[in-house]
């Protein structure tokens, strides 16, 4: 089997994620260290653990994440699998070299006397950041590592599980603090970060569906062929309240275009029913590639598993011979009569 895309072009993308994978993790080391670090607020994952250690025992939090990561690995290597050992492993060091390096040039937060600020723009850099490496196929380890381990032997989802455990680890501070803005603070930044996660992940895939009924659907599709270059599909229908056949066009697009599609429909006919509806990973020609790996062997495989057995093809074969040989004599029996 061929390979789907150029080698050139693989490598070019395994290098671009791995590009983008690092400048997302200085962004979430710099708005950890630059707004949410000054401000004592205990924040979820391996990070917040770190922090924790960091107010009791002075130890930088760079240094309890990377061990932290590295322990979690260690106990999940035979249940989460070698590749995502290994991106996990990139990924945590990268991060703890950063946060590393800023944490000793921000013992103050960036904006000054305003912690509220400070965590929103922090939650807002850490949101965005961790979308941008989950995107492009990254691991920053802590949560991650425990909820793969829980998913493999479990049902339950990986946002619950990492929501459990970032919630825990928050409300631990407490135990530190003694204050409840610590806690409310970094309940905050979850809810932040998590939106800009969602965010960042389904920007690139958000497209929207059109469903148009028209008595010129003939024209609209035309338009909205030769016009906003989108092709459109024909389904047959029948409206129950006029108990009359109606065509239906289906119509995927950008979010961006689809102001386009409704001015082509207004302009033909002002009496069209539309709806519309968001869409989530719209794939194909004129649309987004698919970026997961070909499975190998895949179609030698299908042939194999579709093809009958040698027994079977006996039995076929047998059933053949015997069709033939019934047909033979119903042909011969007005003859021998």
């Amino acid at each position: 089997m061929k390979p789907l895309l150029p080698s050139g072009h693989k490598l070019w993308v395994g290098a671009k994620d791995y590009i983008v994978i690092v400048f997302a993790l200085c962004l979430y080391a710099f708005g950890f260290c630059g707004f949410i670090l000054p401000e004592k607020v205990v924040i979820g994952g391996v990070t917040g653990l770190g922090t924790i250690v960091y107010f009791i025992t002075g130890i930088p939090v760079a240094i309890t994440q990377y061990a932290v990561n590295l322990l979690l690995l260690a106990m999940a290597f035979r249940t989460v699998g070698r590749t995502f050992v290994l991106r996990t492993v990139f990924g945590a060091t990268v991060l703890s070299l950063f946060v590393a390096l800023f944490q000793p040039m921000f013992p103050d937060g960036i904006v000054q006397e305003e912690p509220f600020m400070n965590i929103i723009i922090g939650s807002l850099c850490c949101g965005v950041a961790l979308g941008l490496v989950f995107v492009h196929n990254g691991s920053s380890g802590g949560t991650d590592i425990v909820a793969a381990m829980v998913t493999k032997k479990s049902n339950v989802s990986i946002g619950r599980v990492m929501l459990y455990v970032d919630l825990m680890i928050i409300s631990s501070s407490y135990l530190l603090f003694h204050n409840i803005n610590s806690i409310v603070y970094g309940c905050i930044f979850l809810i932040i970060s998590a939106q800009m996660v969602d965010y960042v992940i389904n920007t690139n895939r958000q497209a929207v569906q059109f469903m148009i009924f028209s008595r010129k659907w003939q024209d609209i599709a035309t338009a909205i062929n030769n016009n906003a270059h989108r092709g459109c599909t024909v389904f047959n229908g029948m409206g129950w309240y006029s108990k009359k056949d109606v065509k239906m066009l289906l119509v995927m697009c950008r979010k961006i275009e689809s102001v386009t599609i409704y001015r082509i429909i207004k302009s033909i006919d002002d009496d069209a029913f539309i709806t519309q509806s968001n869409v989530n990973g719209v794939y194909g020609k004129g649309f987004d590639r698919l970026k997961f790996k070909a499975m190998k062997h895949y179609e030698s495989e299908t042939q194999e598993e579709t093809l009958p057995s040698d027994h079977i093809q006996d039995q076929i074969a047998k059933a053949e011979q015997e069709f033939v040989h019934f047909a033979q004599q119903k042909a011969d029996a007005p003859a021998e009569k």
